[in-house]
């Protein structure tokens, strides 16, 4: 099923317009920058150079990771995206430039990985469990089909195309091939989107194979580690799990291992449904989405609870200080649930993709855009963080770069791509998955349908959306119905329409003329949010969540020692923006208690008496601004009483 898609989306949204501006005008610079190696006190990356010397332009050696291409990918294609929003000659210019350098590294024959060309030219396709070769081919891919969609440009497109050539030529079922597939999944997906640009049927079925050869036996990690000299034995205790290799990916039920390995193969296996309409694999990724969003998700929308393999562990198993959390594991599980929703239309999925995008990706960024979290924690204790083994991933201020440098291109592509998260189409239905202001022209039914939305999201719940068709016809838009809104109010042109809610979206059918004026209003109401009783991190314990929004404590608002604070959840919660604070925020406010000793004479293990408490006023912003104000506590589940 080649379905074209076509959305024109201008993103004109106050909150996420900011983000988009701070990728063009702070992230890209500065990852370019880092991408040189110019980031003073960084780690480096020496990307570029690589490519230099794998074109024969430089002399030296490979440096960094053996996936350190993807960085550069990522970059490009975060730069495509911006210039979609934020045209600049300049920037397109140097696109150019580094597109030309990419293609002069290509071997002849269409293979491009500067790690093999320049350090091991002769061990092409030995590893594919470690060393990330069709996982760097497809950040290429997708790098290359964004900046085609977006200038029309097909230099970069055409390099990749070569490639995936010459991938097809060595992999696949047939005799004399490989039966193989990396041990990080991406190839996958960036083949199917290939497919939709170009429309050869090819790389659908090399996708198609990718994805239905995981986890067979005899199992092709054992084969080519005897063929390395290797006796298969492997670091992660889970073994293929780690990959998701475990099992053929039609008989897995639950998410293990790596957390952002298994989402961008969950995004592949739901395209993939979608393009095929093959409903067993997409029940399937039901199952999967149920474990991953019911048992294994922060509040946040963060996965990935152990640090060991950045992985998912098992039901219920959430630690606020110990989470990884990865912020390219919650960018993933953006890309999983948007598949979802091109699969089928169910808030579920538009739910969690909001609860990521507000909480836990873009805490992964400085609010100016030149520092990063990779691990994002619910729960900081600077002093712990420093001392503890087993808190060493943790960080308790974002960092400039990292050696291993996968999250700051990650989620500047996802921020400079928003607007493609908003919509879905189907048939004679356009459905809105996401209230952020934009002015877009989307193929609904036989023609096309503009639409200019405003939204006040996420500080109130009032949206607006024009309606201007190409001609006065019949079709229909749906609303996601967020599930944290108790009750909406939808009028068109000033009046109550009758609607059909189904799973979770509110359908408005009728014939639409230009100037049709939607509204939309959902009361934003501050909720105190319960976990499952089985998770034991947060038993006893509540958090604060607004709208989309989910809020935490911090030490510069309520002092230290938060552990020792509960709230008074019965009382009053009282919400206000603040204009000053965090590039302007709104600060939830309410009463609690602060346990304090009293004549303790320092002894470590005391009587009840021992002990008083004290009222305070707590202070709570919203979880993606923390660890912007310096170093402090931080803890999104408190006590209460």
């Amino acid at each position: 099923m080649l379905e074209q898609r076509t959305r024109h989306i201008h993103v004109t949204d106050d909150f996420w317009g900011r983000y988009i501006d701070i990728v063009k005008e702070k992230v890209i610079p500065y990852q370019w920058a880092a991408l040189h190696d110019g980031i003073e006190g960084a780690a480096p990356s020496h990307a570029i150079e690589n490519l230099k010397i794998a074109a024969g332009e430089a002399e030296g050696e490979f440096h960094g990771f053996v996936f350190q291409d993807s960085d550069v990918a990522k970059w490009i294609e975060a730069a495509a995206y911006t210039l979609a929003e934020r045209p600049d000659p300049e920037l397109e210019q140097r696109c150019d430039e580094l597109i030309a350098l990419i293609s002069r590294a290509q071997q002849p024959d269409g293979y491009l990985n500067t790690h093999y060309t320049i350090k091991a030219p002769t061990k092409r396709w030995t590893n594919l469990r470690d060393n990330h070769e069709l996982y760097v081919a497809g950040h290429l891919i997708e790098a290359a089909v964004a900046y085609y969609e977006t200038t029309g440009k097909q230099a970069l497109l055409d390099v990749v195309c070569k490639f995936a050539d010459l991938i097809d030529q060595v992999f696949g079922p047939e005799p004399g091939k490989l039966r193989g597939y990396d041990g990080h999944q991406e190839i996958e997906l960036a083949l199917l989107k290939l497919y939709r640009v170009k429309g050869d049927r090819r790389y659908l079925r090399l996708a198609q194979f990718f994805i239905e050869e995981r986890g067979k036996e005899p199992h092709f990690f054992d084969d080519e580690a005897k063929k390395r000299g290797e006796d298969g034995t492997f670091w992660y205790s889970g073994r293929y799990e780690y990959s998701q290799s475990h099992l053929p990916v039609r008989q897995q039920q639950e998410a293990t291992g790596h957390a952002v390995r298994a989402v961008y193969m969950y995004t592949a296996m739901a395209d993939l449904a979608n393009e095929t309409d093959d409903e067993q694999l997409a029940k399937v990724c039901r199952t999967l989405w149920d474990n991953v969003t019911n048992q294994q998700m922060y509040i946040t929308g963060g996965i990935g609870s152990a640090e060991f393999g950045e992985a998912f562990t098992f039901a219920y198993d959430l630690p606020n200080d110990l989470a990884y959390t990865e912020t390219c594991a919650s960018i993933g599980l953006v890309f999983w649930a948007k598949n979802m929703l091109e699969l089928e239309a169910d808030s579920r999925y538009g739910d969690v993709m909001e609860r990521a995008l507000y909480n836990g990706t873009i805490s992964g960024i400085q609010l100016d855009g030149t520092k990063f979290f990779y691990v994002n924690p619910l729960e900081v204790w600077p002093q712990a963080a420093k001392h503890r083994h087993d808190l060493k991933h943790v960080k308790t201020e974002r960092q400039p770069w990292f050696g291993c440098a996968c999250c700051p291109p990650n989620i500047a592509r996802l921020l400079a791509s928003i607007g493609q998260y908003i919509y879905t189409t189907k048939n004679q239905t356009g459905f809105i998955h996401l209230y952020i202001g934009n002015e877009s022209t989307l193929t609904i039914g036989s023609g096309e349908v503009g639409l200019k939305m405003k939204s006040s999201f996420p500080w109130k719940g009032e949206v607006g959306l024009e309606v201007n068709p190409d001609t006065s016809r019949p079709f229909t838009l749906a609303f996601r119905i967020p599930s944290w809104a108790n009750d909406y109010q939808l009028t068109v042109n000033g009046h109550f329409v009758d609607v059909e809610v189904r799973d979770g979206y509110a359908y408005v059918e009728r014939t639409w003329q230009k100037g049709d004026h939607i509204s939309i209003q959902f009361p934003l109401e501050t909720k105190v949010i319960y976990a499952h009783p089985e998770v034991r991190a947060n038993a006893g314990k509540i958090a604060l969540q607004r709208g989309p929004i989910v809020f935490c404590a911090e030490e510069a608002d309520n002092g230290s020692n938060l552990q020792s604070v509960a709230i008074r959840c019965q009382e009053n919660i009282d919400a206000s923006f603040d204009t000053d604070r965090l590039n302007g925020v709104i600060v939830l406010e309410g009463k609690g208690v602060r346990t304090v000793t009293a004549n303790a004479n320092g002894s470590l293990y005391l009587a009840k008496e021992a002990l008083q408490t004290e009222e305070v006023t707590l202070q709570f912003i919203p979880y993606y601004a923390w660890a912007n104000r310096g170093e402090g506590e931080m803890a999104v589940w408190l006590r209460h009483r």
